[in-house]
């Protein structure tokens, strides 16, 4: 079996699934990013300015550029006020309780603050897992709903070659009996 360009129905079909596949992807593509265009501007519009700063103070405290800088800094802190060339400017000696106070006050604050901003970024996942499970749930019954076409379909071909079946018996035995 072959189509117009020499080409086998096989490959056809598959070169049409393919498409059809490309097809399917793009319109999810858009439709998810329409739908997390939606909920960006629903953030931006209901979440407050200091909610704002919460984020994006979580956004650095959680990142290696923070730990990076940190590092140095806290380096910096100890070594400046450890060695002997520096007796002029030592403002924390050793064990260092100004240094464990900026600690202790980061952390109290810096703390909270990440966790404020996790509790809103858990409630947009859950906002988008809502959407989600509605998108695959609609899917699964458009699904459900073209298995029941094509069983109806495949129905209707068993029939349709039952009869046919019926139909060309009938013939030949018509046949046969005007040989006669």
């Amino acid at each position: 079996m072959y189509g117009e360009g020499g080409e086998d129905m096989n490959e056809m079909y598959s070169k049409h699934l393919k498409d059809y596949d490309e097809r399917i992807k793009g319109l999810v593509e858009e439709f998810e990013s329409h739908i997390h265009a939606r909920i960006d501007e629903e953030y931006s519009s209901s979440t407050h300015w200091s909610d704002k700063l919460a984020d994006r103070i979580a956004s650095f405290g959680g990142s290696w550029r923070f730990i990076v800088l940190f590092f140095i800094v806290l380096a910096l802190w100890i070594l400046i006020n450890s060695l002997s060339f520096t007796k002029v400017i030592h403002f924390d000696e050793a064990p260092f309780i100004l240094l464990n106070l900026v600690l202790s006050f980061l952390a109290g604050f810096q703390a909270p603050i990440i966790m404020m901003s996790q509790n809103r970024q858990a409630s947009r996942d859950k906002k988008e897992s809502v959407i989600d499970f509605a998108i695959n749930y609609r899917a699964q019954q458009e699904i459900d709903d073209m298995q029941g076409h094509l069983h109806r379909l495949e129905a209707d071909f068993a029939a349709f070659r039952k009869e046919v079946g019926t139909d060309l018996a009938e013939i030949k035995r018509l046949l046969q009996d005007n040989k006669q």
